[in-house]
């Protein structure tokens, strides 16, 4: 569904084509991302998602199509997957965090007052402030995952961009997790756009899924998705949407 008001829109693809080396991984995605929007992207492996991920960033540029910014330049807030973050510096918490703040200083300016501010509201917002002088490896996964959270919070994003959250983590630690996730973009009213190979877990949090496969993006409304026979039609095999204990699940 369209956004009509420019002011919304922090993102339109028009008819992108995504790939490599002139090779297509994802075909005429059309969509747009508004103000405040909530969006799970979910797909099997080699299915696009971090090839969408990258082309959302910037980092990807289109092999066909366009991807417009209405409103000027964004400032995202990347949270990467935990394995990818390289540890072999002593880099405390609060190192990390204000490594966010580097698209706001520019490549000669050293973090100032404000800098440190906007890095311990991000600490205090994802509860780990007290972990501040503590190496970013000492600490447990999932405060590992926060300290990353509050490192994208720092730079005052407009999107909130989410590579697998909650990937390898207990049920204890994906529910914290999403919660948080959830908090995040209901206090501070920002967009955000995950990705994840779990279906169950996109259905209970975010507002709209985007279905990844045989090169497409179906993007959804979560009410529409889990009306009777959507992800039958979709998929071609039998699925079924219920409810246990007031959460959604898909068998």
């Amino acid at each position: 569904m369209a956004i009509r008001n420019d002011q919304q829109c922090l993102a339109r693809f028009d008819a992108v084509c995504l790939g490599y080396d002139r090779q297509p991984v994802l075909r005429d995605l059309c969509f747009e991302l508004a103000a405040g929007d909530y969006v799970g992207i979910v797909g099997p492996n080699g299915a696009g998602k971090t090839t969408l991920l990258r082309a959302l960033l910037g980092t990807l540029r289109p092999l066909s199509g366009q991807i417009t910014l209405p409103r000027g330049r964004l400032r995202f807030g990347y949270v990467p997957q935990l394995q990818t973050v390289d540890e072999v510096f002593p880099l405390t918490v609060l190192e990390v965090v204000l490594m966010g703040r580097r698209g706001q200083l520019g490549p000669l300016r050293r973090p100032g007052r404000r800098d440190r501010e906007q890095a311990w509201r991000g600490l205090e917002e994802v509860g780990i402030a007290d972990q501040a002088g503590r190496l970013y490896r000492e600490l447990s996964g999932g405060q590992k995952q926060r300290t990353l959270m509050a490192r994208a919070l720092a730079n005052e994003p407009h999107l909130l961009v989410l590579d697998e959250p909650t990937n390898d983590m207990d049920l204890a630690g994906e529910k914290a997790t999403m919660a948080l996730v959830d908090r995040l973009q209901a206090h501070r009213g920002m967009a955000v756009v995950m990705v994840s190979h779990y279906l169950n877990v996109m259905l209970n949090h975010a507002h709209r899924i985007g279905l990844l496969g045989n090169g497409k993006l179906t993007l959804t409304p979560v009410e529409e998705l889990l009306a009777a026979g959507y992800l039958e039609r979709l998929y071609g095999v039998p699925a079924r949407i219920g409810n246990i204990n007031g959460a959604w699940v898909v068998v």
